[in-house]
């Protein structure tokens, strides 16, 4: 599809303008960290485009991995990782990140985050792919609640901090081939010009581009298209974990039922009771999400059923009410007890793997900008996420990344001034029902990139996408739901056009016609990047580390 470099007309000699040392796009845990790290005497301003609680983190159930049990070890944390990975995982990231955990998660007890413990002691949980306890949990299945109520409060204090409630970042700026900022329009729908000396993306995940999913309503993958339309290296984008349990009553919003649960013994079974996930993996509930997912779906189109049950039945009744009471709460509301009644449950996309190419300190392919958090592709998670590593990587890298363009903001000669950049108006009066076109977007792309995928539906997909697109990206809307239509439409384009390039299965990306992993051609990452005079996406391999390095 032809994509236009901004979504909205402006000048910016007739603009609004403000500036900042600093300017971070996204308030989940990674941008919060973030702003945390930038040093006290930089200006930063934080917008994220609804409340700040609203992310991805805050709705985080099963807690941050973590090796914090002396039995435990990082080299052991470092195998299920890579394990999880599908072979394309970046070792050296992989340990780094791991061994930073402990650390980072004894900073957010300083910061005033209550994790659960046990005579003193953190109380360790296990979940698929771990090969031991080292789930680090909070309020039992409230972790990232808690972890976002303390690092807000703290942030909050921080004097040189700033932040935006319901700010959405239309795009970035970008002049010379650098990231100047970005263009924020507030509740009162005037846009506002925001230049910055460094820029950090935390703009979380993609969810909400799939009809089935965990994701709250802002996951709409803003911050891979505003980096996409600046011409910034996106890899990885086939890769979408899909949570296998979310809570599936019909008519009702889609409700995460923490992976923890099948950690203190819980079973999948299907529409007759049977027990399957020992047919499809000896570990059973315990292996890894993709695998689980996959079973999930197979288990469907054998029973005919439109989903599985989880069942806690055979569990002590009151420890499982005191490890998981918001689950308690969430199918109470259903009237369904989970002490004894089956949990009605299928996949739903979960977790974004792929997006903005970062090395090791953040930096992205355009100078001026940086990015942590699920908005990119790091190399910790492969091709398929260990679970409860992603709290972990938003904290590692979100410092991380702070730090850097802190650095950078205090070693720029740029002039903080607003540059001569204007993008012409272009109309389109004709109007459309967005909703409509949202709602048939989020279908297809569960039907033909979903789970599992062929090219036949993949195919149908790029058509039908292709075909939204030439009315929806000609034209130049003025609302948050406009706006949020054209990202999606642009994401789900990505995602399909690289599920369709990688002809195998690894990981979370699995085509029932390539059904085996080839190691031989394609344990490699694909990227994909826009020239940006032209418009036109291409595929290609990634940039290394060293040349994102030197692009800065």
């Amino acid at each position: 599809m032809m994509t236009p470099r901004y979504l909205m007309p402006f000048d910016t000699r007739r603009s609004l303008h403000r500036f900042t040392d600093v300017l971070i796009i996204g308030g989940g845990l990674a941008g919060l960290r973030a702003a945390n790290a930038v040093e006290s005497n930089r200006s930063v301003l934080v917008v994220t485009k609804d409340k700040l609680r609203e992310s991805n983190s805050n709705y985080a159930q099963g807690g941050i991995a973590g090796v914090v049990d002396p039995d435990d070890r990082f080299e052991d944390h470092v195998i299920d990782t890579m394990d999880a990975g599908g072979n394309l995982c970046d070792g050296g990231t992989v340990d780094m990140v791991i061994r930073e955990g402990p650390r980072r998660i004894e900073e957010l007890i300083r910061w005033g985050t209550r994790f659960d413990e046990s005579d003193g002691i953190l109380s360790l949980g296990r979940e698929g792919g771990h090969s031991r306890e080292r789930i680090v949990h909070a309020q039992g299945d409230s972790t990232g609640a808690e972890i976002m109520r303390a690092v807000i409060d703290r942030t909050r204090s921080l004097p040189n901090v700033e932040i935006w409630d319901n700010a959405f970042t239309v795009d970035l700026l970008t002049y010379e081939g650098r990231c100047r900022g970005a263009i924020i329009v507030g509740p009162d729908n005037r846009p506002l010009m925001v230049w910055a000396k460094e820029t950090i993306l935390c703009t979380g995940g993609t969810g909400q581009v799939y009809r089935e999913s965990t994701n709250p309503p802002v996951a709409t993958g803003d911050g891979l298209a505003i980096a996409y339309r600046a011409g910034v290296q996106l890899r990885d984008m086939e890769f979408i974990q899909f949570h296998p349990t979310v809570l599936y009553i019909a008519g009702s919003s889609r409700s995460l039922i923490t992976e923890a649960i099948r950690g203190e013994g819980a079973h999948l079974v299907d529409a007759a009771g049977h027990r399957f996930m020992p047919e499809y993996d000896p570990r059973a509930e315990l292996a890894p999400r993709d695998i689980v997912s996959q079973s999930i779906i197979r288990q469907m189109n054998v029973t005919k059923h439109p989903c599985v049950y989880l069942d806690l039945s055979h569990l002590d009744a009151g420890k499982v009410r005191r490890r998981f009471p918001g689950i308690a709460e969430a199918c109470a509301k259903f009237g369904l007890d989970i002490t004894s009644d089956r949990i009605p449950v299928r996949p739903g996309a979960h977790y974004m793997i792929g997006g903005v190419t970062v090395d090791r300190q953040g930096r992205t392919s355009l100078p001026g900008l940086w990015a942590a958090g699920e908005a990119t592709s790091s190399g910790l998670h492969g091709a398929n996420r260990l679970a409860s590593n992603s709290l972990l990587e938003g904290l590692v890298y979100g410092a991380h990344a702070g730090e850097a363009a802190s650095r950078a903001a205090a070693e720029s000669v740029n002039k903080l001034e607003a540059l001569p950049i204007q993008h012409p108006i272009h109309l389109q009066r004709e109007s459309f029902d967005v909703a409509d076109v949202r709602v048939s977007l989020k279908s297809l792309m569960g039907r033909w990139a979903g789970v599992e995928r062929d090219a036949e539906g993949l195919r149908e997909a790029e058509d039908s996408i292709r075909s939204f697109a030439a009315y929806v990206m000609s034209r130049q809307f003025d609302t948050v739901e406009g706006w949020e239509l054209q990202n999606m439409l642009l994401v789900a384009s990505c995602v399909v056009r690289s599920a369709l390039a990688r002809n195998e299965s690894r990981g979370v990306h699995f085509r029932s016609d390539f059904p085996q992993v080839d190691d031989e051609n394609w344990r490699r990452h694909l990227t994909q990047q826009i020239d940006v005079d032209g418009g036109h996406p291409k595929i290609g391999e990634p940039l290394e580390p060293n040349e994102i390095t030197r692009s800065n």
